[in-house]
């Protein structure tokens, strides 16, 4: 069986209780366990003599084998009695001797360690001592066994057997190197990792610090009760590997014996010969994706090597060696994917869209009938303030505006009319605070490709919004047509009755110009738009790639539509360059006048005094007409709860978000929870989140809420009944609403002045600026309560000191981008797309990624298909694919 970096563990191992708890981990395949990259590496083991030892300190000695028993009773035991004597002697100290023990309920296992021990009169041994009945004594310790020096000496049991290491010089090497620790989680050690990794390795043709030798039996589910981590073979029993044959390993069988028709596949022992060498196999089932000009330029090492140096690594320098290898590759796969996409976007063709009704020669730029006075928004703005009415549609619903547009909202919407009236597709990303004005910028873009006789679509990531959004465009558009007529503008959502829904998808079919507001009812193959010609889409990171690019279908002449995203999620310049390079960026940082600033309280849970007078202040703005939102990560108290409390996936690593959001649905709110992990990688066990039906009931029981009728709110909720209950709590009837996350985005509700957020030190920074920017939208005093129970000078508590002091989206998102990573920030586990990028650091490594690029664009311009790196084609596809945050156009 060929191994290669797609192929299923399931295929391979046959623990399939490790398998499931690798899958949690978000680690299905090969490749998917190659990436899954070790937070630390461990100190060098010390190298001392037995009467040097510290009793709970790990170290290693070079040691004698005296004697070996084996115990029997229902729980076997194997002794070994050792001597570091002339170990010590070299070292001018006296010598000692210890116990070595291993316990065993099979008894080939028992007889396989037995068998090892005495095969080899010395031993170098890794392992923590401790005191057992006066004796100092090692439990299940690592060993690597050492070649005598003149294999006559050989005992006649041992004659047959290969030895773990050449020479003693070679053993220690191995035993003291440094040990990579993993995000682990309740279900499987960073050890069992750690031999799983090797295991890999080893079946592709690594020769690791772990050769397999013996192939025992497995013991029980499949995995020996004991393993000798990085001394003896990560056997196939051991790490729950099918033999590459398909047939199970048998006690006494050799590596070799296992080969089916070619031993390319696992790795070849020592003192075997074969034409292709551990390296030269290892090469083949990894190759490498930068191109060798590159990878000589920079020093860096082979892919496969970097694997190999940072799952077994001999020394620190070696492995950050190796990081830094596959950090740059990282940098370089996503610029050149960034870089061909922006190509391939100038190659496409796209319906120009000239503002209609301008001067010849005249620009696009915002004429003066759109520079008007300040005026409060009434809400009804039919008639326009000033009396002039310009010839084109946009400056038309400009003039109309009762409120003056922003410098930054004026640049912005030049800068799209340059870019719409080209015959190449825009590719605009529009980023702005919540209130910022991005919906008026969106739709002065929309009116300019109405206004040339095309069509425009508003996809929202909700029906709440979609529908928000439809009344707020029908409304800032009446009376803006010919003769004083309405622009036709259709809403279609996925909730809207079978007659409305073919009404609205045959207006959308005919071409008429017109604005068409959407959900995801847009992605669907019933929907067509003839003379489409620009797609607007709120929220990007709420869409994955592929539905974004089946809008491109959408017109029948093959033409791609101009794009314009948009999104409150802050970003910082640095990371957005990195992430949408193949996007023209557009900043929105003015916000309009009479929003007060939100007052940010940190509470934390354990203080009732303070919890309690939270409460009453709420109950005060509630008496005063005013709303409140209770935010909750949890849907129901009925939910599967992990050890550090998220629902499905509580105990998941840092490198498994994006597969634990995708389990978890709607159920839980945080986009990708923080997780606290001790020095081993383990998950430290938090107490389970709160759900909306568990503090809804809570709430309702306390006195400051007597006599206030509550509303609950969450995403399994149907579209009916969401419209139904935000219209109760936007007309006052509910005026508590106990939610999940879903009113994260586009809820505006102006009445609504407090908001509580339950668990907020397991959320991101960027998701806590979003949510808190739910209240404050009417120009009343309002507040954020942060309902926490991080630890004290604990990272979360760090991290929510950050939003305690900052109102600046951007600040926030550099905190957070700093905090974590680039890819939480911009939403990858939110959109369901598992990011490829786990080392890249987006502001640490900027130097890095700009040398990248540049490299990038040299390439393309010399091949633009990438015909002369193939492997570098395919990552490229991959990561275009995969990688739900970043925008592409192809």
């Amino acid at each position: 069986m060929s191994i290669t970096l797609s192929t299923a563990l399931g295929s391979l191992m046959t623990n399939k209780r490790r398998v499931s708890a690798l899958k949690s981990l978000g680690v299905t395949t090969v490749g998917d366990a190659l990436t899954y990259y070790p937070f630390r590496v461990t100190d060098p083991v010390s190298l001392r003599t037995i009467r040097e030892a510290q009793i709970g300190q790990q170290m290693a000695f070079v040691a004698t084998v005296r004697d070996v028993r084996v115990v029997p009773g229902r729980m076997l035991r194997v002794i070994a009695t050792v001597d570091d004597a002339d170990f010590a002697r070299t070292r001018n100290m006296p010598g000692g001797t210890a116990q070595l023990t291993f316990f065993g309920g099979r008894k080939n296992y028992i007889d396989w360690v037995s068998m090892r021990l005495k095969s080899s009169p010395m031993l170098v041994v890794s392992g923590t001592p401790s005191e057992y009945m006066g004796q100092l004594q090692f439990t299940h310790p690592d060993f690597l066994t050492v070649a005598p020096p003149a294999p006559a000496s050989a005992a006649a049991v041992g004659a047959k057997l290969k030895y773990d290491a050449d020479s003693l010089e070679d053993a220690i090497l191995r035993v003291t190197r440094p040990r990579p620790v993993y995000h682990a989680s309740s279900r499987i050690s960073s050890a069992h990792i750690h031999d799983t990794i090797l295991g890999l390795l080893w079946m592709m043709g690594a020769r690791t610090s772990s050769t397999p030798e013996g192939l025992p039996v497995a013991a029980g589910d499949g995995t020996l009760p004991t393993r000798n981590a990085g001394a003896i073979a990560p056997s196939m029993a051991e790490t729950g590997m099918a033999g590459t044959s398909g047939v199970p390993g048998t006690t006494g069988t050799s590596a070799s014996a296992l080969v089916a028709s070619s031993t390319n596949d696992i790795a070849v022992q020592s003192g075997e010969s074969t034409a292709e060498s551990g390296t030269d196999a290892l090469e083949r089932a990894i190759p490498d994706i930068l191109p060798e000009s590159i990878r000589a330029a920079k020093g860096l090492m082979h892919r496969a090597e970097a694997f190999l140096a940072i799952h077994d690594p001999d020394s620190r320098i070696r492995f950050n060696q190796a990081i830094e290898t596959l950090r740059y590759e990282e940098a370089f796969v996503s610029q050149t994917s960034l870089v061909k996409a922006r190509q391939h976007a100038h190659k496409s063709s796209a319906h120009a869209c000239p503002l209609t009704g301008a001067a010849a020669g005249e620009d696009n730029s915002i004429g003066a009938a759109a520079i008007v006075t300040d005026a409060s928004f009434s809400g009804d703005h039919t008639g326009s303030q000033t009396g002039s009415h310009p010839g084109n549609l946009r400056d038309r619903f400009i003039a109309s505006l009762p409120f003056t547009l922003t410098s930054g909202q004026r640049q912005v919407i030049d800068d799209i009319a340059a870019d719409l009236s080209r015959d190449w597709p825009m590719q605009r990303l529009l980023q702005g605070e919540v209130g910022s004005g991005k919906t008026v910028v969106a739709l002065a873009a929309m009116l300019q490709a109405v206004g040339a006789g095309y069509q425009s679509v508003l996809v929202a990531p909700t029906q709440v919004l979609a529908e928000q959004h439809y009344e707020t465009i029908s409304r800032m558009v009446a009376g803006l047509g010919e003769s004083g007529g309405d622009i036709p503008v259709t809403l279609l959502t996925g909730g809207m009755k079978l007659a409305a829904r073919r009404k609205a998808l045959g207006v959308a079919a005919s071409g008429a110009p017109g604005i068409i507001v959407a959900t995801h009812a847009a992605f669907s193959k019933t929907f067509q738009a003839p003379r489409l010609a620009l797609v607007v889409i709120d929220e990007q990171h709420r869409f994955g790639v592929e539905q974004r690019e089946s809008l491109n279908a959408k017109a029948d002449d093959g033409t791609t539509p101009h794009l314009l995203v948009m999104t409150a999620t802050p970003i910082p310049r640095t990371a957005a360059m990195t992430w949408f390079g193949d996007l023209d960026i557009s900043w929105l940082t003015e916000l309009p006048g009479g929003r007060k600033p939100i007052r940010t309280v940190v509470v934390n849970e354990a203080d009732a005094n303070t919890m309690g007078r939270m409460f009453a202040h709420i109950r005060a703005r509630i008496d005063a007409g005013e709303r409140a939102y209770i935010v909750c990560p949890r849907i129901g108290m009925d939910e599967e709860t992990g050890a550090s409390g998220t629902s499905g996936a509580g105990s998941s690593s840092a490198g498994s978000r994006s597969s634990r959001a995708s389990r978890a649905g709607n159920d839980i709110g945080i986009d990708d929870p923080y997780e606290t992990y001790d020095d081993n990688g383990e998950t430290v066990a938090r107490p389970p989140l709160h759900s909306v039906e568990e503090i809804a009931v809570r709430l309702q029981k306390l006195p400051q809420f007597q006599g206030i009728p509550f509303a609950t709110l969450t995403g399994r909720d149907k579209d009916d009944v969401k419209t139904e209950v935000m219209a109760g709590f936007d007309s006052g009837a509910t005026p508590v609403l106990v939610s999940t996350t879903v009113i994260e985005v586009g809820v505006d509700v102006k009445q609504a002045s407090c908001i509580v957020i339950f668990d907020a030190d397991r959320y991101g920074l960027s998701q806590l600026h979003q949510l808190r920017g739910r209240v404050g939208r009417g120009g009343t005093n309002s507040w954020a309560f942060l309902i926490s129970r991080a630890e004290p000078g604990s990272v979360a508590e760090q991290r929510l000191e950050v939003i305690h002091h900052s109102l600046d989206g951007a600040e926030i998102a550099q905190a957070d981008l700093e905090f974590r990573g680039a890819g939480d920030v911009l939403g990858d586990a939110q959109s369901g797309g598992k990011s490829s990028l786990k080392l890249l650091r987006v502001v640490k490594d900027a130097d890095l990624i700009a040398d990248a690029r540049a490299r990038a664009e040299q390439l393309l311009a010399a091949d633009p298909d990438l015909s002369g790196a193939v492997q570098l084609a395919g990552a490229v596809l991959d990561f275009t694919r995969g990688n739900e945050t970043f925008l592409t156009s192809s």
